[in-house]
């Protein structure tokens, strides 16, 4: 049984080093919308066996960075616009879900002491520093806890796997567009009304009103729309921002 094991584990490890090199390959814009991925260059650059880069092929389409070629085969995808407006509204759909379920469980004070925790360190975060490239860094992985606690408080194991699904997508995560808020001259100001958002979030899960929570949640995620709208007028923004070689800017 050991050996069984063991050979699983070295499996799954080898499927997921070829799902962080193609998705890093599709970003990094090294394949292009369109191109067709070479099965044969692939395990031989990234250097597994054909059956995890299989696995991590049909894994990338489901997240949205490949597509099936009708022959056969996968190429990187090309995304309007308007599919990343889509995959934003998907994810704040969810988290809206999130925490309207939240607030129907009437959750005690211990519930919420690890979110609040986080809710602090980013109020300290944004009081202690002026936005730059480094509280950007810093602000991140907060902001990332945030939202993965906030989809443990609705006690609900499939909603927290379909939001992790929906920030898969290159532009629909909930830090998907922070590198382009450190080129805006009202960086301060968007990172405060992220955070107040939180606040207010927190404050209607707390008080029970699922209705408000879920509204609230909802909105808070079209700030990445905001976001990509600038970043579409700056190309100096847009740059900053991972997997831009896939967005088809003609709407």
């Amino acid at each position: 049984m050991p050996k069984v094991l063991s050979t699983m584990d070295k499996s799954q490890s080898q499927t997921v080093k070829a799902l962080l090199a193609l998705r890093e390959l599709v970003l990094s814009g090294e394949l292009l919308p369109g191109e067709r991925v070479s099965e044969l260059a692939m395990v031989e650059r990234i250097g597994v066996s054909r059956t995890p880069l299989r696995s991590a092929l049909v894994r990338l389409e489901t997240e949205g960075l490949l597509e099936v070629l009708p022959n056969g085969g996968y190429a990187a995808r090309q995304l309007s616009v308007q599919d990343v407006f889509a995959a934003i509204e998907i994810r704040g759909a969810i988290e809206g879900l999130a925490a309207k379920f939240a607030a129907e469980r009437r959750l005690g004070a211990a519930d919420f002491q690890p979110i609040a925790d986080t809710q602090r360190e980013i109020d300290d975060l944004i009081d202690r520093n002026q936005p730059n490239g480094r509280t950007f860094s810093s602000y991140v992985p907060l902001n990332e806890r945030f939202h993965e606690q906030l989809a443990e408080l609705s006690g609900s194991l499939f909603i927290q796997q379909q939001i992790e699904r929906a920030n898969a997508h290159p532009f629909a995560s909930a830090s998907g567009f922070i590198d382009v808020q450190t080129q805006m001259p009202d960086a301060r100001k968007i990172l405060l009304i992220a955070q107040d958002q939180h606040i207010c979030v927190l404050d209607a899960i707390r008080a029970g009103e699922g209705g408000r929570a879920e509204t609230l949640m909802r909105e808070h995620a079209r700030l990445a729309q905001r976001y990509l709208r600038q970043a579409l007028e700056d190309q100096r923004a847009m740059d900053q921002v991972p997997g831009a070689s896939m967005l088809r800017r003609v709407s």
